[in-house]
């Protein structure tokens, strides 16, 4: 049987999803509200018409009046539960966002007390910072001062320095005169070792250079042998007119003549390995005057 009311749809089945079913009940309401707008407009227009129309389509009528009341019951039913499942929903999120509330709280406090914290170290810091600043500019003013007093000691010790170095240029060229008139002779056994002194004078500045041992002696002609140092010499004759000498030298358990020799003429021998030299710088009768030169590390 085809249905009276052929453009009215019946609303589509229930959904659990809120929003779809909300969606749903409202069109259904709607459409529910259009039909019977329909139908009484079609009731309306039936009036105009038999009595035996009238009367059917009022047992119709009743009829959808039946089914309306139905669904329009399973429709508030279906909102209700939307309603009580929209509630549901109300205070779940409620709660959440309580709970939400309560952690931000909760976080933006200990966060709170976290920067409090580190503030209260960073003035700690900044305060024992600012100690060793003060500190160290102590020092500083302290080590200035000193400074200073360094660069007046400095300028005392330069002064001294200048006036050293004036004394010590003025004892080097009084050094290089004396040198001067010091003389390198060669020996008798032909080496020319050092400086030859001719007289006391020149014999005090042998001894100021301080390169050699230097030993003064004066031999006279006897029948043993003088010590003189590590070494034993005699006498043997003298001639003060030619300024002529014999001398014999005991050294290295060694007898060595040295026959005819003049005054200032380095007489050369060796003991240990090591040249020793006699200079004669005055000749009288049967004694002589000289000294002995020795170096001052003997080679072994």
């Amino acid at each position: 049987m085809s249905s009276p009311y052929p453009n009215y749809q019946a609303p589509p089945p229930p959904n659990n999803n809120a929003s779809v079913m909300t969606t749903v009940a409202i069109a259904a309401i709607v459409a529910s509200i259009a039909a019977n707008l329909f139908l009484l407009y079609q009731v309306n227009s039936l009036k105009d018409e038999t009595a035996h129309s009238r009367e059917v389509l009022q047992g119709e009528i009743d009829t959808l009046k039946e089914t309306s009341t139905a669904m329009t019951a399973a429709q508030r039913k279906h909102l209700d539960e939307l309603k009580d499942d929209l509630d549901a929903r109300s205070r779940q999120l409620a709660a959440q966002a309580n709970q939400a509330k309560k952690e931000a709280v909760s976080y933006a406090d200990e966060k709170s007390r976290q920067l409090e914290t580190e503030q209260q170290k960073t003035a700690q810091q900044v305060g024992q910072v600012s100690s060793a600043i003060s500190e160290v500019s102590r020092k500083a003013d302290t080590a200035n001062a000193k400074i200073e007093n360094v660069n007046n000691d400095v300028s005392g010790v330069k002064q001294d320095l200048n006036a050293t170095r004036t004394s010590l240029d003025q004892t080097k060229t009084d050094l290089n005169a004396n040198i001067v008139a010091l003389k390198k002779v060669q020996g008798d056994l032909g080496v020319t070792n050092g400086f030859v002194a001719t007289n006391g004078t020149e014999l005090a500045e042998l001894k100021k250079l301080g390169e050699r041992n230097i030993v003064e002696f004066t031999l006279k002609k006897q029948k043993d042998m003088s010590k003189v140092a590590n070494i034993s010499l005699k006498l043997e004759k003298t001639d003060p007119k030619k300024n002529k000498f014999t001398i014999n030298v005991m050294a290295d358990d060694k007898l060595t003549e040295k026959k005819d020799r003049n005054i200032n003429e380095p007489l050369q021998f060796y003991v240990a390995k090591s040249l020793y030299e006699i200079v004669i710088n005055s000749v009288g009768k049967d004694t002589v005057s000289g000294y002995l030169s020795s170096p001052k590390y003997q080679s072994r």
